[in-house]
């Protein structure tokens, strides 16, 4: 199961783009990995389509795995753990003690 979750605002803490931030666009449980915006952009050559006439090369995020990446929490990046809370599992920033959703 994976504690990270589209829309959540994480830190990339390994890799080539280490220390920078943005909003998680999508999440893959199955590869565990997560796609960043504006974090691991990578050239993609397209052929022309209905949808893309001219087709060429495109600038997109790339996934990156999600043991890479910390939520951050109030501009502190946290660990994330589960709590009960009136009978139903939410998920709490460590670092804060915050509930996330």
């Amino acid at each position: 199961m994976m504690k990270i979750k589209k829309g959540d605002t994480v830190k990339v803490i390994a890799g080539t783009d280490k220390g920078s931030e943005g909003k998680v666009v999508a999440v893959n449980h199955k590869d565990n990995t997560v796609v960043v915006e504006g974090v691991n952009m990578i050239t993609k050559h397209t052929k022309p389509s209905p949808a893309n006439q001219q087709g060429g090369i495109v600038k997109q995020e790339g996934p990156i795995d999600a043991s890479n990446v910390m939520y951050v929490s109030e501009g502190k990046v946290s660990r994330i753990g589960f709590k009960v809370e009136g009978g139903k599992k939410v998920r709490v920033a460590k670092a804060t003690g915050k509930v996330i959703d």
